[in-house]
């Protein structure tokens, strides 16, 4: 009745569980990364602390991923038109230890509430660039 089976199957089925988790993290963080207009990016939402992802440019959207989930859906979708660039700034000395090293906080408006992004300068003066390129409200294809 000391049968070693059950236990090694079990622990053999968690392993193999937890080893198809880390190729899927993987394999999302790798399609996310490989679409075109895409960048790393930390989000703080009101009341909520800093959250790393990953953000895409889409036509009329910008979208945040959360980096820890298997979900293929964006967690945050912001439309481009309601979004507005209100500055950039250096992380305080408490932010540097929640974002990445070398990294901009980009103050942001959406519908009246404010977000904060962190991200390299570099992917910042895409974003500002994206912003600035959309059409004006009124003139064009925004509805």
């Amino acid at each position: 009745m000391n049968d070693p089976g059950l236990p090694f199957v079990t622990l053999a089925a968690l392993f193999v569980l937890c080893l198809a988790a880390l190729v899927l993290f993987m394999v999302r963080r790798y399609q996310l990364r490989r679409t075109l207009g895409t960048a790393d990016a930390s989000l703080c939402t009101p009341g909520k602390p800093w959250r790393m992802g990953v953000c895409r440019y889409q036509d009329s959207d910008l979208e945040w991923f959360r980096l820890m989930s298997l979900s293929p859906r964006a967690r945050f979708r912001f439309r481009r038109s309601a979004l507005v660039l209100v500055g950039r700034r250096a992380p305080t000395e408490s932010e540097r230890t929640k974002v990445q090293q070398g990294s901009v906080i980009v103050t942001l408006s959406y519908e009246g509430r404010e977000l904060l992004m962190a991200m390299k300068f570099d992917v910042y003066a895409g974003l500002s660039s994206w912003l600035e390129a959309g059409p004006v409200v009124g003139i064009g294809t925004w509805r």
